[in-house]
């Protein structure tokens, strides 16, 4: 992989490590259906959260450092 490319994961990887830590979790609107009766419908809109745990952002923030050193490292002369 190429030292440039290498670092751009990297600062890709520090970003979404930072952000997961961050927010924690991404949360969505989802209509469901309640009641389906003949011609007589309800929905409701429920709030759904997917959970980032912290060591996903962890992880991703420190592989994202390692990425950027090794990068800088190997564009030395």
């Amino acid at each position: 992989m190429k030292t440039r490319s290498t670092i751009i994961l990297g600062v890709v990887l520090i970003t979404l490590g930072v952000l997961a830590l961050a927010y924690q979790g991404i949360t969505y609107t989802k209509r469901e259906k309640i009641l389906d009766i003949g011609p007589l419908q309800a929905t409701a809109e429920r709030e759904k959260t997917i959970l980032l745990p912290p060591l996903v952002g962890g992880l991703s923030l420190t592989g994202g450092i390692a990425l950027v050193i090794i990068g800088a490292v190997k564009s030395r002369p």
